[in-house]
C-alpha cells in the first residue's frame, strides 16, 4: 500500500506540473477534490461493486464458474486490500483519465481521445506482464468505462471509486492470485474456455456501464 501512496503522490505532483505548464487549473482536469468528492467516490464504489457483482452473477448463471466462501481472510485483510486498490486506482486515474484525457478530449473529440488513452492504458498493462487478451479486452475496455465516467461527472472521484471497487471485488473473488474472501471453482466441462468466457462477460458488463454513463453525459449536455 505504501508503494501505491507514493506513486499516487508522484502522479499528482506531475499532474500539477503539467497543468502549470498549460496554464490551467487542477480542477480543469478533474484532479482537485471538493466538497462533493467523497460522495462521488462512494457513488463510484457502489457502481463498481454492482458491476463486479453483476459479472460474478452472470458467470454463475453461465455455468462455467461458482464461488465458495473462504474463511481465512479477516476484516483487516479486506480493509487493507481495498485501501491498496484505492491507491492504485488514484494513480491510474490521475495518469490516464486526468490530464491526458481531459486535454485530448477538446482536441480529438470524445471517442478518439478515449480510444487513444485506452490503447496506452492497455500497453502499460501489457508491459506489466498481462497477456494481450487481458491487456486489450480487459484493461483497454475498462479504460473506456473509467474515461466515460470521468467525462460525464467532470472529475476523477467516480472513476476512482469504480476502479477501486472492481479491483477489490476481483481480489475478494480470489482472482488476483492471492487468497480472497471467496475461492473460485471452475466447472470441469468449461475449464479450457473459462478465461475467454470470463473476459467476454467482463466486456459486456463494462461496455453496458460505459453506455449508461455516455447516455447520462448526453442528457446533461
Amino acid at each position: 500500500m505504501f508503494l501505491g501512496v507514493a506513486t499516487s503522490a508522484a502522479t499528482f505532483a506531475l499532474t500539477a506540473l503539467f497543468v502549470r505548464w498549460e496554464h490551467v487549473r487542477l480542477a480543469d482536469v478533474g484532479a482537485m477534490p471538493d466538497s462533493k468528492s467523497f460522495g462521488r467516490l462512494a457513488f463510484g464504489v457502489l457502481i463498481g461493486a454492482l458491476a463486479i457483482a453483476a459479472w460474478a452473477g452472470i458467470s454463475i448463471l453461465a455455468g462455467h464458474a461458482r464461488w465458495t466462501r473462504a474463511n481465512e481472510v479477516g476484516l483487516s485483510s479486506i480493509a487493507t486490500a481495498f485501501l491498496a486498490y484505492l491507491c492504485l486506482a488514484c494513480r491510474e486515474e490521475l495518469a490516464f483519465r486526468g490530464f491526458p484525457l481531459r486535454r485530448l478530449h477538446p482536441v480529438l473529440g470524445l471517442w478518439p481521445a478515449q480510444f487513444f488513452v485506452a490503447v496506452v492504458f492497455a500497453l502499460e498493462h501489457r508491459l506489466a506482464g498481462a497477456t494481450w487478451i487481458d491487456a486489450v479486452l480487459g484493461a483497454g475496455v475498462g479504460s473506456l468505462l473509467f474515461g466515460m465516467a470521468a467525462v460525464a461527472t467532470e472529475g476523477l472521484a467516480v472513476p476512482i471509486g469504480i476502479h477501486a471497487a472492481w479491483n477489490a471485488g476481483h481480489w475478494a473473488l480470489g482472482l488476483k492470485g492471492t487468497p480472497g474472501s471467496w475461492t473460485v471453482v471452475i466447472d470441469q466441462n468449461h475449464r479450457t474456455g473459462a478465461p475467454f468466457i470470463g473476459i467476454i462477460l467482463y466486456d459486456i458488463v463494462m461496455l453496458s456501464t460505459t453506455l449508461a454513463f455516455w447516455l447520462w453525459y448526453r442528457k446533461r449536455r
